[in-house]
């Protein structure tokens, strides 16, 4: 990703300079329309200083965004001015990243710069969701009720995100010492029974046959395997990276069986929420269609929307173009479609992305319940065929001793 210096005035006739990051100018540009700037001038930058400070900027927190956006929320409807508000923030901000950036906000609201083309010369700390209804905020004199809303938005994702992966922490932690426990038994243990079965002589049975075989495998081919598997998981990780296979990846996640009907749970409550809460928001709907598709974090979900900001331009309504798609649930079509006959189109999503929020809770904790017997049961049948394995030559040896 290259660096990018450009020039651009806004609607108000103002200047603006600043750096955004892109693969090419075209994007850059692209960027910037969409923030309703006027492109006057751009160039690649040659200081390279500037990409290794970005490289070098710690990660703003989605919880720091919202505690930001709850407080300068909160000062703005007390009377307190933004200027002043951000003035504030900036002392008590811990983050350093956010607080250089809220810097950089204050000064430019001072030099004139309206409050979201100030944001949109942060990309790596605000997201176009955030930037925009900023805009919509700014524009329509509810800034400090779009930002309330946007960090009550932030902190829902925030704590849907956090149940799914800590529901998954468990089976990964079980699976990861399932698999250290039997590298550690092919490496170590299995040699040296190995050896006592060479001193005995005769027909080892087949499965401590198989086991050693296995044990030898690894034994002499370790680094072969591992290097193997770290140029399978490289090229497959540059496969997904490319349009066409992150498609046919994300096509794949929903079509998975168990996993994939989360997955189309999880897509649908995001795209309902984010849609939900820019709609509110004030954001136009075609707009807030072309930021709902780029944070829908999937490929075929993204395709579905996209197609349907276009049917919508030319003037079908959005439920008509999503039925068509096969990716979203008829009830969510139909719910849409009333939303839009009735006027009452961001209520309907909003309680679409409550129903779905819980639905994908409740198949979280069911996946967890069924997961956690499945990857003991693993545990077991795998380490337990290993020592049965090996002890089957010493029963036969009993048994010859007995007779």
């Amino acid at each position: 990703m290259n660096t990018y210096k450009y020039i651009a005035k806004d609607t108000a006739g103002r200047t603006i300079n600043g750096v955004a990051e892109g693969n090419s100018e075209a994007e850059i540009v692209e960027i910037l329309h969409k923030q309703e700037l006027i492109v006057v001038a751009i160039e690649q930058s040659k200081d390279k200083s500037h990409v290794r400070l970005i490289s070098r900027e710690g990660k703003v927190k989605s919880e720091d965004i919202v505690i930001f956006s709850r407080q300068l929320a909160t000062m703005i409807d007390s009377g307190i001015s933004l200027v002043h508000a951000l003035g504030i923030l900036s002392e008590q901000i811990e983050n350093t990243t956010l607080k250089n950036a809220v810097i950089s906000l204050r000064k430019d609201l001072e030099e004139g710069m309206s409050f979201y083309s100030a944001l949109a010369k942060h990309p790596h700390i605000f997201s176009e969701l955030f930037i925009n209804m900023a805009k919509a905020g700014e524009s329509s004199g509810m800034l400090h009720e779009v930002l309330d809303r946007l960090a009550t938005y932030l902190e829902k994702s925030a704590a849907l995100s956090h149940k799914i992966r800590s529901s998954l922490v468990y089976p990964a932690v079980v699976v990861s010492m399932a698999i250290i426990i039997t590298t550690v038994l092919m490496l170590k243990v299995v040699p040296t029974f190995k050896g006592v079965f060479d001193a005995l002589g005769g027909q080892l049975p087949l499965p401590t046959r198989i086991l050693i075989f296995i044990s030898d495998l690894l034994r002499n081919y370790l680094f072969y395997i591992m290097a193997i598997l770290a140029l399978s998981g490289f090229a497959f990780g540059r496969y997904i990276k490319t349009e066409n296979g992150r498609y046919k990846f994300d096509n794949f996640k929903l079509n998975m069986p168990v996993l994939g009907n989360l997955f189309k749970k999880l897509a649908v409550a995001r795209f309902t929420r984010t849609f939900s809460t820019l709609v509110k928001s004030g954001v136009a709907i075609l707009n807030a269609l072309e930021i709902v598709s780029k944070t829908s974090g999937n490929r075929v979900i993204e395709k579905a929307i996209t197609d349907c900001t276009s049917s919508v331009r030319e003037g079908e309504p959005i439920a008509l173009p999503l039925a068509k798609s096969n990716v979203f649930p008829p009830m969510v079509c139909r719910m849409i479609a009333v939303g839009e006959q009735t006027g009452q189109l961001e209520k309907m999503l909003s309680k679409i992305a409550d129903f779905y929020e819980e639905q994908v809770d409740a198949a979280t904790s069911a996946l967890t319940s069924l997961i956690e017997p499945l990857v003991i049961a693993f545990l077991g049948i795998v380490i337990g065929g290993i020592v049965i394995s090996l002890f089957m030559p010493i029963f036969q040896i009993s048994k010859l001793i007995v007779r």
